[in-house]
């Protein structure tokens, strides 16, 4: 719920913040433009394109700020041969630039929102969400168009238990592999014959130049994307108004109800890497239309659920998407989930 109350409030001019600090921050109302801007970011080639993507149109819309990027790595940059549900989840990629912030390194810190924790600590605001690329998984092949095209025994290479399940659901006749790295590296070991397929964030692969290795983009009836799959997220300390103000423009009301939305339904499942769980909205309108999903990683249990509801409305339309999918049998995976998989921190 605070992302989406901080979200209104900076359209409107207010800061948000934790729901202890609400009624100590002040309102800001006229703003002067920043001297200079840091931005914190992971060093892999695809965070770097977003940071710099983020950089250029701060620069567009201050042409006297200098904007500078903070590039760092994180742990789960650094983490490679073990699977993300083994080592504490995608919060793994976002300690380090938080850290940035707190100690006034940086700024802003620039995330894929699939990446961000679902549950923030109370010292950071989300406080922009930019428009969306294609939110949709890709197929990349070297021999196949599709996955329908692959034969049994065939291996498919993914970082992501959701993907996983869903492959093993839809083509249980396929042997499914984990795949990590960044991008190219997921590129080269597809091209060294470590794998036959290898299923990739269709956003990823456009916004490095590499939309040609894509043969296909999976439907979402096929593989319904991770919540917030597509979209970029800034953060900022909560006691820092005058940051939140600085990058409100590059906010995108439509495509941030969307992410809201599934963000929530992921949220009130405790939903993270070690879940097989996929939220999906398109804004139709104003009018949002969500799906959802929880799984086992083998397939063989999901549970399944949608709706449509006014995008002003989103956090409260994932809420009860969450609730729907608990009464689909959701409760039951989870509890069955929380037994199987180690979990090294609380869900985020």
């Amino acid at each position: 719920m605070l992302e989406w109350r901080a979200l209104r409030a900076f359209r409107h001019g207010s800061a948000p913040a934790a729901p202890d600090l609400a009624e100590k921050t002040p309102t800001v109302t006229v703003q002067e433009a920043p001297k200079r801007i840091v931005i914190a970011s992971r060093e892999s080639p695809l965070a770097m394109w977003q940071a710099e993507h983020v950089q250029a149109r701060l620069r567009a819309l201050y042409p006297q700020c200098s904007v500078e990027i903070l590039g760092m790595t994180t742990r789960g940059d650094q983490i490679l041969d073990r699977p993300l549900s083994k080592v504490g989840g995608k919060g793994l990629f976002v300690k380090e630039l938080e850290a940035a912030l707190l100690e006034r390194r940086a700024d802003i810190a620039v995330h894929s929102m699939k990446d961000v924790p679902m549950t923030m600590e109370p010292e950071f605001i989300l406080a922009t969400i930019s428009e969306r690329e294609v939110p949709l998984d890709a197929f990349v092949s070297n021999k196949f168009d599709c996955l329908a095209d692959m034969p049994p025994g065939a291996v498919v290479g993914t970082s992501s238990l959701r993907r996983e399940a869903q492959l093993h659901a839809r083509f249980p006749y396929l042997a499914v592999s984990p795949l990590r790295g960044n991008l190219g590296t997921r590129l080269r070991k597809l091209d060294a014959g470590e794998f036959d397929a290898i299923i990739l964030a269709a956003a990823g692969l456009t916004r490095l130049g590499l939309g040609q290795r894509i043969r296909s983009v999976l439907p979402a009836e096929q593989s319904l994307p991770a919540a917030g799959q597509g979209a970029l997220g800034i953060e900022c300390l909560a006691d820092r108004p005058e940051v939140a103000a600085w990058v409100a423009p590059l906010h995108h009301e439509a495509d941030a109800a969307c992410v809201l939305a599934e963000r929530a339904v992921s949220r009130a499942l405790a939903g993270s890497c070690e879940v097989p769980l996929g939220a999906y909205a398109i804004n139709e309108n104003g009018q949002i239309w969500l799906r959802g999903f929880v799984a086992t990683p083998d397939g063989t249990r999901f549970a399944h659920a949608e709706l449509r509801g006014p995008a002003a409305e989103a956090d409260a339309l994932g809420r009860q998407l969450a609730e729907d999918l608990r009464r689909q049998g959701a409760e039951e995976i989870l509890a069955e989930l929380g037994s199987l998989i180690p979990v090294n921190q609380p869900p985020r």
